[in-house]
């Protein structure tokens, strides 16, 4: 696919403004009712998803050139999918969200990435991680603790652990965690350890297609050589590039995210929570598990139209619409835990408020991150909760370093830092 493919969608909107809010039979309040953070940060229809379709209809025309301004409005965005579900609530014939994505793709490949991006980008290829660190060091937070090597053995099951949980040391111990609690249910398994490589998503979001074949072709071979059937990853970002990206350039493996296995292991009796976890919570679904974490549907069809005017799609072409995400395993898990209360944002599933960290803002566009973190910070302590929760360790280090600049008491955590309190009281 191309931006080509798309300008029949730049066409069909009718600039209704939908994209900009979440689903109105959804809302509870005014205060918590818009969906779409760019444009309501930037106040500017060019932010918004149908304003770009139209940036993007200007430059398939050649209407306009390609300005700081054009790079701005176009890159300024989490490509959190909020506009797509709620396009979706009255349209049937748009993919707002994929037309963003090959906007973003046309401006890179013609030279006009976000320079930010381009020292990002470096790295990934240097030493394979969207955070510059070294790649050796990948696989140095699952020292000691004796897991197999799936570089010169074979499982079925690989844990992949993702750039952020492997790096980040304020937030490696949530891998460390995950582990654990599959040892504890009897779970064979393996890692790739330092020969684990990045999933590629991150760089696809900003523009980066090329690289992120490049670095799925690699994982689906070194998962093939191994012998892996399952992969299962902590990250709603690695969860969404395996569950979605890949299936499109081959890959048959399935994928879970460890409140999915999580949730099976609890219904399946292998998991007991034997410790009291007394605290008031909150559950904030990340974009790539929740409404982007809908499983991939192949097609193949052609579009027509009944008398010129009507559009169809034979066979019946699937529907992305947010509403089969991945929600119900980690508050199923969240209620489960002895002396847990959890209390709900207004905005919540398909209609969440985005963490601000994806689409690289969190690179390029620092206040607004933060900006984007805060509101959703802010959403969470009026519910009353004492903690924020995810299972998502990109929106878990957007919190923490939002709250470090605000006024606030609210925690961070991870579900499976708390499954692990619940099995084992102690700390990693």
């Amino acid at each position: 696919m191309t931006l080509l493919n798309y300008r029949a969608d730049a066409l069909r909107c009718t600039r209704c403004s939908y994209c900009k809010w979440i689903p109105f039979d959804l809302m509870k309040s005014w205060r918590f009712s818009k969906g779409c953070p760019s444009v309501d940060y930037n106040h500017f229809h060019s932010y918004s998803a149908g304003g770009r379709l139209v940036t993007a209809l200007s430059l398939l025309d050649n209407r306009i050139e390609v300005t700081d301004r054009v790079i701005d409005s176009v890159f300024k965005c989490q490509l959190c999918g909020s506009c797509d579900v709620t396009c979706k609530m009255c349209r049937f014939d748009m993919e707002p969200l994929s037309a963003l994505r090959e906007l973003r793709f046309k401006l890179v490949e013609e030279g006009h990435a976000v320079p930010k991006h381009k020292s990002v980008m470096e790295g990934f290829r240097t030493q394979n991680n969207m955070l510059n660190k070294v790649k050796t060091k990948r696989g140095d937070w699952a020292d000691g603790l004796n897991l197999r090597d799936l570089s010169k053995d074979k499982a079925e099951i690989v844990f992949h652990a993702g750039c952020r949980y492997s790096y980040d040391n304020d937030l490696n111990h949530v891998a460390k965690a995950s582990v654990s609690i599959l040892q504890e249910a009897g779970v064979d398994f393996g890692i790739l350890g330092k020969e684990e490589n990045c999933c590629g998503g991150r760089a696809f979001n900003i523009g980066y297609k090329k690289d992120f074949v490049t670095a799925a072709t690699k994982n689906i071979k070194d998962w093939t050589n191994a012998g892996v059937k399952t992969v299962v990853t902590p990250c709603a970002d690695c969860y969404y590039t395996f569950k979605r990206l890949y299936p499109e350039i081959g890959s048959e493996i399935k994928v879970l995210h460890m409140v999915e296995f999580i949730d099976q292991l609890i219904k399946q009796g292998k998991l007991e929570f034997k410790n009291s976890v007394p605290m008031r919570v909150t559950y904030h679904d990340p974009c790539y598990l929740g409404r982007q974490g809908e499983p991939y549907i192949p097609w193949k069809g052609k579009e027509k139209k009944i008398f010129g005017q009507v559009v169809i799609y034979e066979p019946r072409k699937p529907r992305y619409n947010g509403a089969n995400g991945i929600y119900e395993p980690p508050r199923n898990i969240l209620r489960a835990i002895p002396g847990l209360e959890l209390v709900e944002m207004e905005r919540i599933k398909e209609a969440a408020w985005c963490c601000g960290a994806g689409g690289g803002v969190k690179e390029a566009y620092p206040d607004f991150f933060t900006w984007t973190a805060n509101e959703r910070i802010e959403e969470a302590s009026s519910t009353g909760a004492e903690a924020i929760i995810s299972a998502c360790p990109w929106c878990e280090r957007n919190f923490i370093d939002a709250m470090k600049e605000g006024d606030t008491n609210m925690k961070v955590f991870d579900v499976i830092e708390l499954v692990y309190k619940a099995i084992r009281k102690e700390d990693f």
